[in-house]
């Protein structure tokens, strides 16, 4: 997936801004405030999703690419 590609999705939800809070290396998706996703523009394009804690437990058991981001939930 192209970098604009997934901005465009991420902005065509209702109540989502974008942002740059924590340096130009770092795209960040709100829905009514609360971050959702954080983009890697540095290097090979990589996002954190916020997810429910079970279901990331899933993905990550079926498939290898995707990894824990401790800082997105509470449990890990």
């Amino acid at each position: 997936m192209e970098i604009e590609t997934l901005r465009e999705y991420c902005i065509s939800k209702k109540g989502v801004t974008e942002s740059f809070p924590f340096g130009d290396d770092t795209l960040v998706f709100k829905e009514n405030g609360k971050i959702f996703a954080l983009v890697n523009l540095e290097g090979d394009l990589s996002i954190n999703l916020k997810c429910d804690p079970t279901y990331a437990i899933e993905l990550r058991e079926r498939y290898s690419s995707v990894t824990g981001g401790y800082h997105m939930n509470k449990v890990v």
